[in-house]
């Protein structure tokens, strides 16, 4: 308990899934949240939840942003460094998915995944950094997949983005480690989350016969590996790595 405490950390994608994990973890270890979600309903769910585990309303903030959007992901970021006096973390969780045959895709669903999953943490981290170097370090984490590593049938959209915030972790790796800033990606396997309700019944039971454990995670299972990475002494060390929680869907 108290990890994070005196930490603040900015969760997008926050109203579901992984990121709601995430920020109800972080809550538990004591970090101020600002969540960031284009969904009001749920976002406010997540918030009042992490607010009753801190035990004070204005340890956590909401910020209605979509990923997509440069000046609204700017604005978002700016009110939360300025709600909570600077920020320490960022946790990209933000995604969609679909499934596609490749022989099918129109460049608008192509165009689509890539802008959410891909240029949607390039443009959180560039909202978030400067904050980040300007408290003397911090920590970014970004949620990718398995699929960035092996590929996916039906899915050469969300594997081409997954992949690419894999490419763009080891980047920013290297490029922010002279202002003490630790950049690690998170590529889960298949997790039981709104996020796979795009995916047919056919190929989420043919996913699975493939899983050496035998199940898709739950989010409660990955949150503990944003927590690893984003606390000190367990995540000191890591920085342009890629963890995968994937039921042994990869094995590097």
């Amino acid at each position: 308990m108290g990890q994070l405490t005196g930490k603040t950390a900015v969760i997008t994608g926050a109203a579901s899934g992984i990121g709601a994990a995430v920020a109800r973890l972080f809550a538990a270890e004591g970090a101020r949240l600002a969540l960031l979600d284009r969904d009001p309903a749920r976002i406010e769910t997540v918030a009042a939840e992490c607010r009753g585990t801190l035990g004070a309303a204005d340890q956590v903030t909401v910020h209605r942003a979509d990923v997509t959007d440069e000046g609204g992901m700017r604005d978002a970021v700016a009110a939360a460094a300025a709600a909570h006096e600077g920020l320490d973390i960022l946790v990209s969780s933000a995604g969609i998915l679909d499934e596609t045959p490749f022989l099918d895709m129109d460049l608008a669903t192509w165009n689509e995944t890539v802008s959410v999953d891909l240029t949607g943490v390039f443009l959180a981290a560039r909202a978030v950094a400067p904050h980040l170097v300007a408290r003397g370090g911090g920590r970014i984490i970004n949620v990718a997949s398995q699929l960035g590593i092996k590929g996916g049938v039906n899915l050469a959209h969300y594997t081409a983005a997954k992949a690419g915030v894999i490419g763009l972790g080891k980047a920013l790796a290297l490029e922010l480690a002279e202002h003490r800033i630790l950049v690690n990606t998170i590529a889960p396997g298949p997790i039981v989350t709104p996020l796979i309700d795009g995916l047919s019944e056919e190929w989420k039971q043919a996913k699975q016969a493939e899983l050496p454990v035998g199940r898709f995670g739950r989010p409660e299972e990955v949150a503990p590996t944003a927590l690893l990475l984003a606390a000190s002494p367990s995540g000191d060390l890591y920085t342009g790595q890629t963890l995968g929680p994937n039921s042994g869907d990869v094995m590097p």
